[in-house]
């Protein structure tokens, strides 16, 4: 059984592992658990596996009268947990974040069933901090994360990447720029702002769209639903306005620049890619991780990072500089490769295995 959800940097690698886990062992039985109402209650089938929805609900970090009812959902959560557990019979369970994962994950505990948690960012989020105890092994993608977990239980694995962006490796630049109708030759920037889009990266886009013009180059732009409407006019033979990118291995292939949030998912898949990448963490995000995750890369001269409040002012400057600097830009494309861990999901499917066996 695998469990966690609520964004699409804890369900895609939950996906690229259960991928994984059924290339190798075609014949086992997968079930997914998320939270109702929740992107994963789509995106889990989209990718060909089933799913049981809890009637989970978060915590607010603020003062509201929704967290009075959270006891109520939660126990309702851990007794559906419970009777699914003992249904489904499961011989593993991997937790990959969010409160989604926190009931099965503590049901399966008490019920002696070997757990697994994967944490995708630098900052671990507050379920896989509480699951750690019970957690037989912990697959995380940054150093130093000791500082959230024991320190035995450790296995530094990488964030596990879904296979069609691993496919992206095998592709031609000018294969995957005929797709989107694009000049071969010409450079192409890809900006994307995560699953649900950034508002901020939309608006930098409009403000630096005729500086960007004027160096002809072509641009896929994608933009999240809440701007899709919005935006939608400036497509044009050079501007490819899209709300979501379902094959993002192609946009990636026809990338030679890349604009983009700073989620843990978001970072390892720009790894794998090795693409010359500016990073725009989103300042919405708990402890503020993104930003934690852009210096780890910045650090090593792997990735540009613009602060999202500069964004609508800088990222027309420093996306022009790189774009005019070679050397810088295939500098940064080689160190953020070097980071790349392909490997993430085999690694975390033979530890799995392991505890099975």
């Amino acid at each position: 059984m695998i469990s966690g959800g609520g964004t699409g940097g804890h369900i895609f690698p939950a996906v690229a592992v259960a991928e994984e886990w059924k290339a190798q062992y075609p014949q086992s039985e997968i079930l997914f658990v998320g939270a109702q109402d929740k992107m994963e209650m789509q995106k889990v089938p989209d990718a060909g596996f089933e799913i049981v929805g809890l009637p989970i609900r978060g915590l607010q970090r603020k003062l509201t009268l929704k967290n009075l009812l959270l006891p109520f959902y939660i126990i309702r959560s851990l007794v559906q947990s419970f009777k699914l557990l003992s249904s489904f019979k499961p011989h593993v369970v991997a937790g990959f974040g969010g409160y989604a994962s926190a009931p099965l994950l503590f049901s399966a505990a008490v019920k002696g069933i070997p757990i697994v948690i994967q944490e995708q960012n630098s900052y671990a989020g507050l379920a896989n901090k509480v699951l750690s105890k019970w957690a037989k092994k912990i697959c995380v993608a940054y150093d130093d994360m000791q500082e959230f977990f024991p320190k035995n239980k450790l296995v530094h694995t990488g964030n596990p990447i879904r296979l069609n962006v691993l496919r992206s490796l095998q592709q031609s630049n000018a294969t995957a720029k005929s797709v989107w109708n694009l000049v071969e030759g010409k450079k192409t920037v890809l900006v994307i702002g995560g699953s649900l889009g950034a508002t901020t990266i939309n608006k930098s886009m409009e403000a630096c769209l005729p500086a960007l013009k004027a160096l002809d180059v072509q641009i896929i732009w994608q933009t999240g639903n809440r701007d899709a409407e919005r935006l939608a006019s400036f497509t044009d033979e050079t501007v490819k306005v899209t709300a979501f990118i379902k094959e993002m291995d192609k946009a990636y292939s026809a990338a030679d620049y890349i604009v983009s949030r700073a989620g843990a998912i978001a970072v390892s898949e720009l790894a794998i890619v090795g693409k010359p990448v500016i990073l725009i963490p989103s300042p919405n995000v708990t402890e503020d991780h993104q930003t934690k995750n852009a210096m780890a890369l910045v650090k090593k001269d792997a990735a540009i990072l613009v602060k999202d409040a500069d964004a609508i002012a800088q990222l027309g400057n420093v996306l022009s500089d790189l774009i005019k600097d070679k050397s810088k830009a295939d500098r940064i494309a080689y160190n953020i490769s070097v980071l790349a861990k392909p490997n993430a999901a085999k690694d975390i499917v033979a530890l799995m295995i392991k505890e099975v066996n």
